[in-house]
């Protein structure tokens, strides 16, 4: 049996109420549709319930699937209005710094590690680093829902023009208006330095140096690894610490009050980035309770930008336990 013939007869059996074969057919293309919501949505827990309400939302309209286009483009269309929605829904004012994105969170890399299959997202394989990147997530979100879909579509998952405005019911002109509007926005936006190529060697010596020196309390050592200009940010606070002086001044004095010997960090990766997971003890129980994670960006062999987040409820998607 051809795929396309295995494909038409899930499709049949799922549009006579068959569940199973429903999983069967989507199951390549969850992982591609969740980072695809991730990438709208700047958001891990965000992407997750749109990701939960396309799934719904497919089912439902299964039947009015004509298969004039492929189903990844259906399932697509249906997740790209999902998160425009769920954009709408958050009812903010326009932002203009990417320092102002509250609900900036990251992405485990070992969910990136399962995007295998290049029809499930391109990106997967092409320049996935710098579409998943968090400066990148945190840029996008400075844009408007219509704009951020048209970028992501046409420049990150690489869309024909024709089919962006026909998913958003537009037309081709207004699709390269949107795509030109959003590069301006995104060309005026501070990012993170440009990332090096990837030296995996020097990356694991950095990250293992710079845990052994936060476990040690080898302040000099911490500080050292830090950039002169290194930033460390902490979404959602709209805080921005300059430098490594003030970044140092304030691993020395905020978390557990200095004491960094008390906090154990454990390396993980989100993305595309080094990371670790900060566990501190319980003052009652003793135990070590997950904390946040610390997602790093180097220079060469220094860290250029730590971005925290103070978050336990994230750990479960990074395979993390929250007590250890």
């Amino acid at each position: 049996m051809t795929v396309q013939a295995s494909t038409e007869t899930l499709l049949q059996a799922a549009r006579g109420g068959d569940e199973t074969a429903f999983r069967e057919l989507i199951t390549p293309h969850v992982r591609a549709l969740h980072l695809h919501s991730y990438r709208m949505l700047g958001s891990y827990h965000d992407a997750e319930e749109a990701l939960q309400e396309t799934l719904l939302r497919a089912w439902q309209g299964l039947p009015r699937y004509e298969s004039r286009a492929p189903l990844r483009h259906w399932l697509y269309r249906i997740t790209t209005t999902t998160c425009l929605k769920m954009i709408n829904r958050r009812a903010r004012d326009p932002i203009t710094q990417t320092l102002d994105v509250a609900w900036l969170q990251p992405y485990p890399d070992l969910l990136l590690d399962r995007l295998g299959d290049a029809d499930a997202d391109p990106a997967a394989i092409v320049d996935r680093r710098e579409t998943v990147a968090l400066a990148f997530i945190a840029a996008v979100q400075l844009l408007p829902g219509t704009q951020r879909a048209v970028l992501i579509l046409r420049e990150v998952l690489g869309w024909p023009a024709q089919q962006v405005a026909d998913l958003l019911d537009t037309s081709v002109a207004a699709v390269n208006s949107a795509l030109q509007r959003a590069r301006a926005t995104l060309a005026q936006t501070r990012g993170t330095p440009a990332l090096t190529s990837i030296d995996s060697e020097r990356e694991r010596r950095v990250v293992a140096e710079f845990v052994r020196a936060w476990h040690d309390r080898d302040i000099p050592a911490l500080a050292a690894l830090l950039r002169d200009d290194a930033i460390l940010t902490m979404p959602p606070q709209a805080i921005e610490i300059v430098g490594r002086d003030a970044v140092t001044e304030f691993f020395v004095t905020v978390p557990a009050g200095g004491r960094l010997d008390l906090i154990r960090l454990v390396e993980i990766r989100a993305n595309g980035h080094p990371a670790v997971a900060a566990y501190l003890p319980d003052e009652h129980s003793g135990e070590c309770r997950g904390y946040g994670i610390m997602v790093l960006t180097l220079d060469g062999d220094q860290v250029a930008t730590i971005t925290g987040f103070p978050d336990p409820s994230l750990f479960p998607a990074f395979a993390l336990s929250t007590v250890r």
